[in-house]
């Protein structure tokens, strides 16, 4: 079993301490103060958002599994030899891809080597022909790939797209494009645009639970930077922001609060009410993604929702050169 899974690590030793600081030294002394939403995932962040996807309030995860089952047909017919994967996390939904598709090569992406480690022992024990080439990688920076057999799906679900600014978005799927070949097939996630009271309660779920998530980054801040941030002293704040169509979520100061990074010998000041940008979550209308895809290079050819339409899938294809 061994020789059918290899995991490759693309990241130096110290990426993710030299990327923490720069976000924090750059977030925290902007007049908005803000942390990349990629730091809620330690191990309690990330088993907070296992939770929070099985909360009723969370519809996305539960609408894309839904168009995955019923397009995984269609899908398939890209005659996709390898599945590629960016921020695969346990790999769980992609078994509807494997199932359908039965390529020879899945190759998952994540920043997380135990979570690839892990995806990658189960997947080769469920599907003994599959040879799992794990990739440890940050796709916002330096995304690189092995070449593997064509034609290639590289797939980004979870609606993780969202959490890319326009011009980040736009240098993602520029990178992408240059990744893939004529015949290669890109497959997106994404939120769409709907009612407000829907969207926020996504964020904001009655038990908690994405309120004790949001918090938990302060926890990750203090363990790596020895800061000595209190969770209590911030409340859960989701806001829907109209003119950008996007989620936000915030900290807000319930008091002053003056907090030091003794990692950094940096000390940053809350005024009582002021709000830590933790996370924006854009969401997205078809023809506006469909748009965004065209000008990156790629041929949209599928548009799929779930039953309520909350949710959507996009195939596009690498056209010939």
């Amino acid at each position: 079993m061994k020789d059918r899974i290899s995991v490759e690590d693309l990241l130096s030793a110290d990426h993710f301490e030299r990327e923490l600081r720069a976000d924090v030294v750059k977030g925290f002394g902007s007049a908005q103060k803000s942390l990349p939403p990629k730091w809620f995932y330690d191990d309690e962040g990330s088993l907070l958002f296992e939770r929070i996807t099985g909360l009723p309030e969370y519809y996305p995860s539960r609408a894309e599994r839904e168009i995955l089952g019923d397009r995984a047909a269609r899908i398939a017919e890209t005659g996709a030899r390898s599945l590629i994967e960016l921020g695969s996390g346990s790999s769980e939904k992609t078994r509807i891809l494997l199932d359908a598709l039965h390529p020879e090569v899945y190759v998952p992406v994540d920043v997380s080597r135990g979570a690839l480690e892990a995806a990658a022992r189960g997947l080769s024990s469920a599907y003994p022909g599959l040879a799992v080439r794990a990739v440890v990688g940050d796709f916002q920076h330096d995304l690189r790939l092995p070449r593997f057999q064509a034609p290639r799906l590289l797939a980004f679900l979870g609606g993780t797209i969202g959490n890319l600014l326009p011009e980040q978005r736009e240098r993602f799927l520029s990178d992408v494009r240059g990744l893939l070949e004529p015949g290669d097939a890109l497959l997106v996630g994404a939120d769409l645009v709907k009612d407000v009271p829907t969207l926020v309660a996504a964020y904001d779920d009655a038990e908690g639970v994405t309120a004790a998530f949001n918090k938990n980054v302060l926890k990750v801040l203090n363990r790596r930077l020895r800061a000595d941030f209190d969770p209590e002293d911030f409340e859960h704040v989701a806001r829907w922001d109209e003119d950008g169509e996007r989620i936000e979520m915030r900290l807000r100061a319930v008091r002053e609060v003056t907090a030091e990074f003794a990692e950094l010998g940096l000390a940053v000041r809350f005024e009582k009410g002021e709000e830590l940008l933790t996370e924006t979550s854009a969401k997205f209308r078809p023809d506006g993604l469909r748009g965004e895809l065209v000008r990156a290079g790629f041929e949209p050819r599928h548009w799929w929702t779930d039953a309520g339409a909350r949710y959507g899938l996009c195939l596009a294809a690498v056209p010939p050169s």
